[in-house]
């Protein structure tokens, strides 16, 4: 299972990097670019539900993640041969409804492993994953410099997806693997949970795993109004102002984000192949903030609420850095330390939800967070298509805008989390 989830995200990052750069090539404009990325967002939300919770056996999920990267290679080979803006759209319906491959993976990793181990083995997965999108960049920047090249690092993708296949329909196919939980039948409910808990690479929507086994055969419409209750919910809720922050933050990052290679080859006339470099560079260096926590929190004495304003603040100043750079070299300034302040604020502001939520809730707290930064997914790619119908500097500069907002949200709110007392950075 490790070696699949290494070679999924090296194969999609080869891909979604270069997406803006050919649907721009087959003529299509940045707001219609926008709304097909939005609605791949909001297929990944809906279908979340209906594709990863629903399998709640060892045997089902096996089928399930075999049938899952077999439809996404579909919609890969799709994108392959898509020379028109439709088919483009129509190549990202499979892989929008059926791209939960690392989730399921993650689950059935639940399975196999007891809940003792379950740490040490969900961070060797996330470890090979962040290899993966390490290295796919740099591919598929040098890749796209040949003839043809987009085309040919798609069909790529989707051979990197029939190969997962093949190495999933090796795997033990029989429910004698989660022996681990037949000597804990207790514990199953709270096993199922925590491996829901973990789907941090794509966008979720289950709060708390708490879905009846029978919501396969949910309709559509039951399952999109669960998700818009969800929503309504956070907004009436006493984290009204964290999530909304979280919200703001997320799609200030995804506009920095969206329009990348795109925008560095109208700005600075870079070829692909160096922003699939800066974007491996950038997950890295990643990498290494996350292992920099420790001292870093020490520093601040473990005031998650500090770091998390002193994150954000540099955040929004290394995107408006971005937005105004008159060189490479201000990009890749700005793509350094925006690596180690987005890290270090996307782990703070988990834990300031969980702090002042409680700890009896943190599951719900966790899948609510995750659903918030589904909805970021969904309203970035639009607003980015809009922006860029200005300015290739349109993006960013409206995530300037919208951290800016986040900042002030906090400031005004500084009463209520020092009312909490310190607020401290639990341990990873």
């Amino acid at each position: 299972l490790f070696l699949p989830s290494f070679q999924d995200l090296f194969g999609v990052s080869m891909v979604v990097p270069l997406m803006n750069l050919h649907i721009k090539s087959l003529g299509a404009s940045h707001t219609v670019a926008g709304i097909i990325g939005s609605l791949y967002g909001i297929m990944q939300l809906f279908s979340s539900t209906f594709v990863v919770s629903s399998n709640t056996t060892f045997l089902r999920r096996q089928y399930s993640l075999l049938a899952c990267i077999l439809l996404s290679a579909l919609g890969y080979f799709l994108l392959g041969t898509s020379t028109s803006v439709f088919l483009f759209a129509i190549s990202r319906v499979p892989v929008g409804i059926f791209k939960h491959t690392l989730s399921i993976s993650k689950a059935l990793l639940s399975d196999l492993v007891s809940e003792r181990d379950r740490p040490l083995v969900m961070g060797h997965f996330n470890a090979a994953s962040s290899v993966g999108f390490i290295l796919g960049p740099v591919v598929g920047g040098y890749l796209t410099e040949l003839e043809d090249g987009f085309y040919q690092t798609a069909f790529i993708c989707a051979s990197i997806f029939l190969l997962n296949a093949g190495l999933v329909w090796m795997l033990p196919w029989s429910e004698e693997n989660t022996g681990n939980r037949e000597h804990q039948p207790s514990n199953k409910g709270t096993d199922r949970f925590s491996a829901k808990a973990n789907h941090d690479l794509h966008l979720k929507s289950a709060p708390s795993g708490a879905l009846a086994s029978d919501s396969l055969f949910q309709s559509p419409w039951i399952q999109g109004a669960t998700v818009l209750k969800r929503i309504k919910g956070i907004a009436c809720s006493d984290l009204w102002d964290i999530f909304l922050v979280r919200l703001l933050m997320s799609v200030a990052i995804l506009l920095y984000y969206s329009n990348f290679s795109l925008a560095l080859e109208e700005r600075f006339g870079v070829k692909p192949l160096f922003a699939g470099y800066l974007m491996s560079y950038s997950s890295a260096l990643g990498v290494l903030a996350g292992c920099l926590l420790g001292p870093i929190t020490r520093f601040y004495q473990h005031n998650t609420y500090r770091m998390l304003l002193h994150s954000s603040t540099l955040t929004c100043t290394l995107i408006l850095l971005y937005a105004s750079a008159l060189s490479v070299w201000m990009v890749i300034l700005s793509s350094t330390f925006l690596a180690f302040s987005t890290t270090i604020g996307r782990t703070c502001i988990i834990d300031l939800e969980l702090t002042i939520g409680g700890n009896e809730a943190s599951g719900t707290l966790l899948g609510v967070g995750q659903s918030v930064t589904s909805v970021g997914r969904i309203v970035a790619p639009l607003l980015s298509g809009i922006a860029q119908e200005f300015s290739p500097c349109g993006p960013p500069s409206l995530g300037v805008g919208l951290a800016l907002v986040a900042i002030l949200i906090m400031n005004m709110n500084e009463q209520k989390y020092r009312s909490h007392g310190n607020v401290k950075l639990k341990d990873q």
